[in-house]
């Protein structure tokens, strides 16, 4: 224990009960020399001495300040040591006490102190005795009487049994307190994964790794995306509660999955709607981050058809579609609140155009806006849709019809695009009308032969 550490009520307490009991087999050993012909005033005057310097010292531990209570108990283990050392000078060196109370010396100084208080105390303890010698001429008994054996054995056998039963209470004690330390981090582990739960993952990996500093407010580029359940409002009157609720939460835990698998972070569930943000932590790059989103939208609606067949097994009849918006810009993130509760979300105009594209979208569609999708349309086959008037926007919007990743089209691909230095190419056979196909032709012909003749 450090000079800086306060001591508790019970430390002082039993400090004061062993030097009480050190004392009293120090006064009774100087009793036991002390006789009345003649009298012995230097011994009496010690044993009054000590009586008192055992009140004084438990009151100056009473009222010294806390933060420097255990620099006092400190102070007050050397004068202990030196009195005992003092003591066995008027005591002639008796054999045995001297023994006894040195052994006891050694044995209070490693159990309080280790051993810089056994240094310290030891060099008390040949203070004690060299001032003993100044002011008395001690007679060096080698032999000891029976009353003096006695009454020093009484005194430290006394003192080491209370110190072995302290000792083991203060063992049991810890132990009661290891369990029930225990059984409280096990309590706080359970909870702290219950409230993990309400907390986006990596918003509580940054609070337990004590990095919530990078939860701060700031601008930057991110790839946002909503999603919600078309009509669900209608539905959660047709189905009972329970149903509902069962229905749900296999929703979200699923597309929970999906954003953990693409690195997305989950912003927060609107009811039936989801809000995903890319980019803002393990950001891969705004390219990335765009395609890992869109590539996530792509998984969920593949999930999702998947779901609606296992729901109509279960009786739902209406099939729950989802669809879905993203955009990509540059948006205030980080912590917003009061000092009571803190939301750690993103805010701006790129925000609220995502939410705008998943309201326009149609069941199953993914809406991109056109800086999504210019960062992933060499990954991602979309369609553009032309101009849409979105709600607090006062130009049209222009957005893109996701159709699927390029990788997976294969040979019923219907979209061919794809730009270079001089060659840029889009083609929808679908939109194609039937009397300007054979145009269309000779156009891409015309325009290979061209390609040929001029390599």
């Amino acid at each position: 224990m450090t000079d800086d550490v306060a001591i508790n009520p019970d430390s002082a307490r039993s400090q004061y009960y062993f030097r009480a009991l050190i004392c009293i087999a120090a006064a009774g050993t100087l009793a036991s020399f002390n006789s009345f012909d003649p009298v012995n005033y230097l011994r009496l005057g010690t044993m009054a001495f000590i009586f008192i310097y055992v009140y004084v010292a438990y009151r100056l531990i009473q009222r010294a300040p806390e933060e420097r209570q255990q620099l006092v108990a400190t102070r007050l283990g050397h004068m202990d040591a030196g009195l005992i050392g003092f003591v066995l000078g008027l005591a002639d060196f008796s054999l045995l006490p001297c023994a006894l109370f040195v052994t006891m010396i050694q044995f209070n100084a490693l159990l309080h102190g280790g051993g810089k208080k056994w240094a310290l105390d030891n060099a008390a303890l040949c203070v004690g005795i060299f001032v003993s010698l100044i002011v008395h001429n001690p007679r060096w008994v080698l032999a000891t009487q029976l009353e003096i054996s006695i009454s020093s054995l009484i005194g430290l056998s006394t003192y080491f049994c209370v110190s072995a039963w302290y000792t083991y209470a203060q063992i049991s004690d810890l132990r009661r307190r290891h369990q029930k330390s225990v059984q409280e981090t096990i309590n706080y582990k359970v909870k702290a994964y219950k409230l993990s739960r309400y907390i986006s993952p990596t918003v509580w990996a940054a609070i337990n790794e004590d990095k919530d500093k990078s939860l701060q407010t700031d601008r930057k580029r991110l790839t946002v995306f909503f999603s919600d359940i078309k009509d669900f409002s209608q539905l959660s009157e047709e189905l009972e509660a329970e149903t509902l609720t069962g229905l749900l939460n296999t929703y979200l835990s699923e597309m929970s999955k999906i954003v953990s698998q693409y690195g997305g972070t989950i912003d927060k569930f609107i009811g039936d709607g989801l809000m995903v943000i890319f980019g803002d932590f393990n950001s891969q790059g705004i390219k990335n981050d765009s395609i890992r989103c869109v590539s996530m939208a792509i998984a969920m609606r593949k999930r999702m058809k998947s779901l609606q067949r296992e729901w109509v097994n279960q009786g739902v009849e209406r099939p729950l579609e989802i669809r879905m918006g993203i955009n990509t810009g540059y948006c205030t993130v980080g912590t917003f609140g009061t000092s009571h509760h803190l939301d750690y979300t993103v805010l701006g105009t790129h925000v609220n155009l995502a939410s705008r594209l998943e309201s326009a979208a149609a069941p199953g569609e993914i809406l991109l806006s056109h800086e999504t999708w210019s960062l992933c349309r060499d990954t991602i086959m979309c369609r553009c849709k032309g101009e849409i008037s979105v709600k607090g926007f006062s130009h049209p919007i222009k957005v893109y019809q996701v159709m699927g990743l390029r990788k997976d089209m294969g040979v019923n691909n219907n979209f061919f695009e794809h730009n270079l230095d001089g060659f840029s190419i889009h083609l929808d056979t679908d939109k194609v009308r039937n009397y300007d196909r054979d145009k269309a032709i000779k156009l891409l012909e015309d325009a290979a032969k061209a390609l040929k003749q001029k390599f």
